[in-house]
């Protein structure tokens, strides 16, 4: 399977760990037991690793294009390997599923990604090559986008190259997706495809071989990909025209999409639009009131215009949401009333 090297697959290593006060070590080793090092032999003689999860009495999950094409594969833990009977797959979602005869690893339970808030609080366990300790990144709910009937989820929990298969868990412990590919660049985006689709490769036929020309729908050409990725490469560039096009065109392919508008305010703002930016702000905020970024767009406004009553409003809001944000339009707040 050949991967558009624009988007990165995440085989290796997780890092970037954070102060927030979320779980701590004794809990984070205890989840360790729902993890488990994923092995592959590849046809040129070298190896290659990734992350698993377990998730029912006999099987572990993981991403297809940590398997895919590879000539064996295997899962160890606590210094024993494991050797699959069975496996299923959904190379389009980028989900797999391998079978064993009853591993007696703790079963971690699955939140559907539906339920997930914005900002809601969540944290990364997964295994660096060569570590046997799962390494952790903490981080917040960014975005979930709909996809074929569920949510493809985007945190602000970071992880490097190389940490395909990984969990991605609330602050119940609950499994709530599989860390997949990230966006290029040094303000990527991280992305975990969600539970769902692991439910429903439960009841698929198995897969006979490793083989596969199939790709995963992160990786196909970029006009093919879903609108929320689309918009990344002109963000981070600037490129203001660009993103405006994609972005009407998902604000019309998806209306009730908050980060539609988001991106629409983002490219109005990038061509000093600021009627317009102000307008598509407001509809994100209006069809998810946890939208962060659309709430720091209008403050952003508000403060350049010096409209005080609108940005004390959104710091209430703000602050509800991230004391830190929260603090600095406190900051633009003080800033303004002391030019009076």
């Amino acid at each position: 399977m050949k991967i558009n090297k624009l988007i990165w697959p995440l085989i290796s290593s997780l890092y970037l760990p954070s102060a927030m006060a979320q779980p701590d070590i004794r809990e984070i080793l205890a989840l360790s037991d729902s993890l488990v090092q994923i092995a592959v032999s590849l046809p040129n003689g070298k190896t290659g690793n990734g992350s698993g999860v377990v998730v029912s009495k006999d099987y572990v999950a993981t991403n297809c294009h940590v398997l895919a094409n590879a000539s064996g594969a295997s899962i160890s833990k606590y210094r024993d390997s494991y050797q699959p009977i069975a496996m299923k797959a959904d190379w389009k979602h980028d989900v797999c599923l391998l079978k064993f005869d009853n591993i007696a690893f703790k079963v971690a339970p699955m939140r559907d990604s539906a339920s997930l808030k914005y900002e809601e609080d969540v944290f990364i366990l997964g295994y660096p090559i060569g570590n046997n300790v799962p390494q952790s990144s903490f981080g917040q709910i960014k975005a979930t986008y709909a996809l074929d009937g569920t949510h493809v989820i985007r945190t602000s929990a970071a992880f490097g190259l190389g940490s395909s298969g990984g969990a991605l868990f609330d602050q119940d412990f609950n499994l709530i997706g599989i860390t997949t590919f990230k966006s290029p660049g040094r303000d990527g985006y991280f992305y975990s495809v969600p539970v769902a689709w692991i439910k429903q490769l439960f009841d698929s036929p198995n897969v006979q071989s490793l083989a596969t020309n199939d790709i995963p729908f992160w990786a196909l050409p970029l006009a093919e990909r879903p609108y929320f990725m689309q918009v990344v490469g002109p963000l981070q560039h600037s490129e203001w025209p660009a993103l405006k096009i994609i972005a009407r065109a998902w604000t019309e392919h998806e209306p009730a999409s908050a980060d539609a508008w988001y991106y629409l305010g983002i490219a109005a703002s990038g061509e000093h639009e600021t009627a317009q930016a102000k307008i598509n702000f407001n509809k994100a905020q209006q069809l998810n009131d946890r939208h962060l970024d659309a709430m720091l767009g209008l403050s952003k406004i508000a403060y350049a215009e010096r409209d005080l009553a609108t940005l004390e409003k959104l710091q209430l809001k703000i602050s509800q949401l991230n004391l830190e944000q929260g603090e600095i339009v406190s900051n633009q707040i003080s800033s303004l009333n002391s030019r009076h």
